[in-house]
């Protein structure tokens, strides 16, 4: 039988290691933690768990430290996990057909919870999905300093492992992030990958035209396929384009995207914003958009909730559904209002819980 062990990089994570150990254990014959400097208990916590703990001076390369965890395991698999990552869903018995083929590797599905600033003002909890290479067979390691990717050709294949991710709640990683992407970049100029990174990073921090200048020259520079992240750098950097009223390049790319994006709910989601802050700014040049803002949310329910996209979630739910329900009651028709709230509301979603209370006052 193939042997799997967890092999994790930590530093000062006693708030969430407990958490992640106690609910990923189960799937691992072995736990291999390398602590990079830690002055809390994160160490006795994982000795606590039966981990075999290392240390490893940090010298700020992801790649390095991770390769140094991998090399403590003496597992025929590795599953690569972070101590903010808590599974939900899934469990050995799952894997073991996939751990027969070490001619893969393994992307477990991730939920990751960020902050998002309502119409009001208000910040709530939202959530976007990713699927991240994770599970990897003896002798495979990592390159980059930041943003480490699976050092490998073997192709990638969806694992039924889903795990909640609160990391991008926690401050001050971005700007520790930033420093070391444009590290990279002095090296790597033209690389899509940490120019998406860094205009990420970026719009994480609110430094929102600084963010599409690295935005723009990830779009000039990503391959058209191939790559897992191009579809998200576009749609992210049509949100940012948005938060600097640059309206003509936005409207650019999507009608140069329609045809590539035409199956994600989140490039639909982001294109009915636009074309409604763009009418909004300058009614006069942009009218002949507004039929397309009905059009682009009710697209997005037309495709649904699709994990794979790795989009936020909602966007082709309950967001979208709101959305049109605030384009309705802005309309003047309250009866498609009520039904699209009502759709909204289904889920739970707060700001359609509270638009339908006050059509009722």
């Amino acid at each position: 039988m193939n042997t799997l062990a967890i092999v994790m990089i930590v530093k000062n994570e006693e708030k969430s290691l407990s958490r992640c150990l106690k609910q990923a254990a189960g799937l691992a014959d072995k736990i291999y933690i390398t602590d990079t400097g830690s002055t809390d208990r994160t160490r006795e916590i994982a000795a606590a768990y039966g981990a075999v703990v290392t240390e490893y001076v940090w010298n700020q390369d992801f790649a390095a430290a991770r390769n140094f965890a991998l090399a403590q395991s003496d597992c025929d698999w590795n599953l690569v996990l972070d101590a903010d990552e808590y599974l939900i869903k899934g469990n050995r018995k799952e894997l073991e057909e996939f751990l027969r083929h070490p001619d893969r590797i393994g992307a477990i599905d991730r939920k990751d919870f960020y902050l998002e600033k309502l119409p009001d003002g208000r910040e709530e909890r939202a959530y976007a999905y990713s699927y991240t290479s994770r599970l990897l067979p003896k002798g495979i390691g990592y390159t980059g300093r930041i943003h480490e990717q699976v050092n490998t050709n073997l192709p990638v294949f969806p694992i039924p492992l889903l795990f909640e991710h609160d990391g991008y709640l926690r401050p001050g990683k971005a700007e520790r992030n930033l420093s070391i992407l444009l590290e990279e970049l002095k090296e790597n100029p033209s690389d899509s990958y940490f120019l998406y990174q860094t205009a990420e990073t970026l719009r994480g921090l609110k430094r929102y035209k600084e963010a599409c200048v690295y935005y723009r020259d990830f779009y000039r520079h990503v391959p058209e396929k191939g790559t897992g992240y191009r579809a998200s750098g576009i749609i992210n950097y049509l949100y940012t384009l948005i938060e600097i009223q640059d309206w003509d390049t936005a409207l650019g790319i999507v009608q140069k995207e329609e045809g590539s994006l035409e199956t994600y709910a989140d490039f639909h989601f982001v294109s009915g914003i636009l074309f409604m802050r763009a009418i909004l700014a300058d009614t006069g040049k942009y009218v002949s958009y507004l039929p397309r803002i009905e059009q682009s949310y009710l697209k997005c329910l037309e495709i649904g909730e699709v994990p794979a996209n790795q989009g936020v979630g909602g966007t082709g739910s309950f967001r979208a559904a709101y959305n049109l329900g605030t384009w309705y009651e802005v309309a003047g028709d309250p009866v498609k209002a009520r039904e699209y709230y009502q759709k909204a509301a289904r889920e739970n979603y707060r700001p359609a819980l509270e638009r339908l209370a006050l059509l009722k006052k």
